[in-house]
């Protein structure tokens, strides 16, 4: 009977995972209820995955990854990057994509993706380059940084703990390195020849999101005998009539960006206001309003000016409306636009709901925007701000994950013990203050880790694991390895396309080696290539974030990942099927 309901339960999570009703990390939790609700999972056992080796070590490494970018030392880079990236598009594609290759090796890739977007963007308004053919590169190669090393991606991390947990062996820092080298190399290959040839090449100026929300921006001037006049501003003819936002009064030559509802509006007042174009032949055809352009905007730092930014992966705005968060009134800002995906939404923006990738146009001082993005809570695209190296905290904090990264990989101790010695020194040397350290922690992964363990758990008790390894080898046991090894990097790749990488990923490890077991070969280039595979997924922009995050920056269509990461999943699917088995034999 249990095996039934967990079959049950881990359908509901597939289904809810597809569809999306959810975050990530709530359907994680729901099914680790599920479980502990039905009997398949004691508490002890469905609550397992928060003490959990991989769950403690990402964590840590998200403390040891805040530490190298809050040092400046990858930001101080920026400027060469940049130098060499604005020669022609060849360099720039190299450029970017080796940088986020390589940094995402050791340390978190969306982080690397989120530094090297701003910067993308920035080369592109001074060459005239597409961003859109950059971007996806650099995610691209971000994902096959990642499975370079241990800890260059957390299914690295969750892989190799889970197969600790049931009795394989675990991996050793540098192990499979080789073998993912060899894929990278491949995965560049297309990404320099023929990604090239694909890859849109959208740049008119109409397509930005700053220029498409100007079009709706104005000043307006309030004239003689105007009914408004000596009006709160909620109820004027510009508000309850045309539901025109208000971003600014200008009063006697005084600027006021704070004001609200209640505010009254007088004779002579300038407003910059944020409207429909339909509405805008309203007020041409009113003698009480003077319509001009948007004007002039001031670069002083306390002056409020018009900033891109993105919603990156991590944030606590995701998930949440504008109006949830009281956004205008906690950071002062006002948000004039949101694309998501492809729709550029100006009309009731306080009441959409943020997602993860999303662009908005805000129109605030600089120093709030820097605050945003201090609390990782907004990436700015409009400009890049090239960072001073903080020699005092960078030196200590590359000293630490060396010390992390040898660590592990001379077998003195496990990654476990390393990386939570390495985040302690970051916290106890002053590099992050405590708050930082827990700021720095992706808890929606950590939570969305725990809660598929869960998963991996109820097959393995059930026997769920051992039932589908049987019929794999009553349908596939005939089959050489090496093509065994083929077929089941093809169909974790396909499925982390539509599920969590990190469900996958555990859903396949207790499955695999069972598999392996009763082939009696190694379990290891099944295990490698269920890492390679839940990690190296290209086809869809939700695959990934670091592809969501390209999404709107690149202004891509969903038809841009099909077209370029599907030939690219079976290149390295082809590649990974010959590779692995060089490296590891059965």
């Amino acid at each position: 009977m249990y095996l039934t309901i967990t079959f049950i339960i881990i359908g509901i999570g597939i289904f809810l995972f597809v569809k999306d009703y959810f975050s990530i990390d709530t359907t994680s939790i729901l099914i680790m209820s599920l479980f502990i609700v039905s009997g398949v999972l004691n508490p002890e056992e469905g609550f397992a995955g928060f003490n959990h080796p991989a769950t403690i070590t990402l964590g840590c490494m998200f403390v040891l990854s805040a530490a190298v970018f809050k040092s400046g030392i990858i930001n101080g880079l920026s400027s060469r990057i940049v130098k060499i990236a604005r020669v022609n598009y060849v360099l720039a594609l190299i450029v970017f994509c080796l940088t986020a290759a390589v940094f995402s090796a050791f340390i978190n890739d969306t982080a690397v993706v989120a530094m090297l977007i701003p910067m993308a963007l920035m080369v592109s308004r001074e060459t005239g380059i597409a961003p859109s053919r950059l971007l996806i590169p650099i995610s691209f190669s971000a994902l096959f940084g990642g499975t370079c090393t241990l800890i260059g991606t957390s299914t690295n991390i969750l892989v190799s703990s889970y197969a600790q947990e049931l009795g394989s062996t675990g991996f050793e820092m540098f192990e499979f390195s080789l073998a993912a080298l060899g894929i990278t190399a491949t995965g560049l290959i297309y990404i320099f020849i023929v990604a090239p040839l694909i890859l849109p090449k959208r740049i008119k100026k109409s397509e930005t999101l700053q220029h498409e929300a100007e079009d709706y921006m104005a000043e307006i001037e309030i004239l003689p005998k105007n009914p408004d006049i000596n009006k709160a501003i909620g109820k004027t003819f510009l508000i309850s009539d045309l539901q025109v936002q208000i971003l600014m009064i200008k009063r006697n030559h005084l600027r006021f960006y704070e004001f609200n509802e209640e505010t009254i509006l007088r004779e002579g007042d300038v407003l910059k206001v944020l409207m429909n174009p339909s509405k805008i032949s309203k007020i041409r055809e009113s003698k009480y309003y003077k319509f001009s352009g948007i004007g002039e905007i001031s670069e002083d730092d306390s002056e409020k000016r018009i900033f891109e930014v993105m919603i990156p992966h991590g944030s606590s705005l995701s998930g949440k409306t504008l109006a949830q968060t009281k956004f205008r009134n906690n950071y002062y800002a006002s948000v004039l636009a949101i694309r998501q995906r492809k729709e550029t939404i100006t009309k009731n923006v306080a009441n959409v709901s943020l997602k993860e990738g999303d662009m908005l146009l805000i129109y605030t001082a600089r120093h709030n925007i820097q605050a945003l993005t201090r609390n990782k809570m907004l990436v700015a695209l409009s400009e890049y701000e090239d960072r001073k190296i903080n020699y005092k905290k960078a030196i200590p904090a590359i000293l630490i994950l060396m010390g992390v990264i040898l660590a592990a990989a001379f077998n003195i101790t496990s990654i476990l013990i390393s990386a939570l010695v390495g985040s302690l020194l970051i916290v106890t040397t002053a590099i992050l203050k405590p708050n930082e350290a827990y700021k720095a922690i992706e808890w929606k992964v950590i939570f969305m880790v725990a809660g598929v363990l869960s998963m991996g758990k109820a097959l393995e008790k059930t026997g769920g694991s051992e039932l589908i390894s049987n019929f794999l080898f009553e349908n596939l046991g005939g089959l050489p390895p090496q093509i065994m090894l083929s077929l089941i990097f093809l169909f974790t790749f396909l499925a982390t396309n539509v599920l969590s990488s990190k469900a996958t990923a555990v859903l396949m490890t207790p499955i695999v080696i069972e598999f392996a077991q009763i082939l009696q070969v190694s379990e290891k280039p099944f295990l490698i290539a269920v890492m390679f595979a839940c990690s190296l997924t290209f086809m869809t922009p939700v695959s990934y974030p670091t592809n969501t995050m390209v999404y709107a920056p690149g202004n891509y269509k969903f038809t841009d990942y099909l077209k370029i990461g599907t030939p690219l999943n079976f290149v390295v699917w082809i590649a990974a099927s010959i590779i692995i088995p060089l490296f590891f034999p059965f």
